[in-house]
């Protein structure tokens, strides 16, 4: 690295509050690491990690606040949000380099989400398009969703989110199996219980394979509407006493859980699951099953480190939960697997040194006069 740089970070207050998964907060930490000036914008006070270099004051204009940072670069979340217009109009007025990250957030029954993403098309998108340098896409669906925005191709590029691999690790302990008289070995499903994502199938294929068995608990860790037909559901296939209906973990619950569970059972076959949930079962050692085609899809290798089943339907989950379940000297495999993959690919320390080469690369090509920035651009 030649020099610190100063980076602003701003993040979509819509998305940002009350969701599991930060890349604000664990990308501000490693850039501080690394040695760069780092400063949050559209986030409740000490949510991101920020440097102690401040000298400025907050303004009741978000884009001169922005501004009075002086940022070399400015990161701005959500290609189409409020947060990436005020950042586009910032980068224009400095004159500096705007990345935007795209992770496509779930948006099945968020109105006003989707709300302000057809607010932002019709209002900032083409401004804040020719605006971007580049967008960093979480995923391929991410990707998928910023290219369907309009963004140029060659300018998208997909960096996953990282996981903290010290937070998230194998041999830890929860308590939440004991206190809710769980024993024996533990299928996690780890999110919304909403219709139309595969969990009638997954209670299905459970009750005829090992729910009537002791020694295996399904654990359903999550809330929604579908929560009371599914309960309906396992009563009526006799396997009440071994489907445990959590509430859904909070933060610091999740390394201990994802720990003490056996495997992670993902069956929607939609997008609208994001993988956060994989890469940090992968780190704690946990082999998942998964559909293809699914979001998930993405971050699992077929009996490398656990299952793709082909359908949504009853007979390939319980052939995949048949075939992982009978064999511990395959998932000890599977578990060792998944720990390496999430090493390798989704430590933030690795992470964040690609994207601060990005970062560096965009500002080499801007001082050079490689890419014009036109600083009335979109006005």
């Amino acid at each position: 690295m030649s020099r610190p740089l100063r980076i602003a970070l701003v993040v979509n207050p819509f998305r940002f509050k009350n969701r599991v998964p930060q890349h604000a907060p664990e990308l501000a930490r490693e850039l501080l690491g690394r040695g760069h000036v780092v400063r949050g914008f559209g986030a409740t006070p000490g949510a991101i990690p920020r440097s102690g270099d401040m000298g400025t004051s907050v303004q009741a204009d978000p884009v001169v606040s922005i501004a009075r940072f002086v940022p070399d670069v400015l990161v701005a979340y959500d290609a189409l949000s409020p947060a990436a217009a005020r950042a586009a109009r910032c980068a224009s007025k400095i004159n500096v380099p705007l990345f935007l990250v795209e992770e496509a957030l779930p948006d099945r029954g968020r109105r006003l989400e989707r709300a302000v993403r057809w607010l932002g098309e019709c209002l900032w998108g083409s401004y804040v398009r020719r605006r971007a340098s580049r967008v960093i896409a979480l995923d391929a669906v991410a990707r998928t969703q910023a290219e369907e925005e309009g963004f140029d191709p060659e300018r998208i590029h997909v960096l996953p989110g990282g996981v903290n691999l010290g937070h998230y690790r194998p041999d830890l302990t929860s308590p939440l199996p004991t206190q809710h008289g769980i024993r024996g070995r533990i299928l996690l499903h780890l999110g919304r219980l909403d219709h139309g994502r595969g969990l009638e199938v997954l209670v299905e294929a459970f009750a005829h394979t090992v729910g009537r068995r002791e020694g295996w608990t399904l654990v359903m860790a999550g809330t929604g509407p579908a929560a009371h037909h599914l309960r309906a559901q396992a009563s009526r296939l006799g396997i009440g006493a071994s489907v445990c209906w959590l509430r859904t973990p909070r933060e610091e619950e999740l390394p201990g859980l994802l720990a003490a569970s056996t495997l992670l059972v993902s069956p929607c076959l939609e997008d609208d699951v994001s993988g956060w949930r994989v890469r940090r079962a992968l780190a704690c050692g946990l082999p998942v099953l998964a559909g293809r085609g699914s979001r998930s899809e993405e971050f699992v290798e077929h009996d490398g480190w656990g299952l793709l089943i082909d359908k949504q339907e009853e007979a390939g989950w319980e052939e995949a939960l048949t075939v992982a379940t009978g064999s511990p000297e395959r998932r000890r495999r599977w578990g060792v697997a998944a720990r390496e993959q999430a090493e390798e690919r989704y430590a933030w320390p690795t992470i964040v040194k690609d994207f601060e080469a990005l970062m560096l690369g965009e500002l080499r090509q801007s001082e050079s006069g490689g890419i014009a920035i036109d600083p009335a651009a979109g006005s």
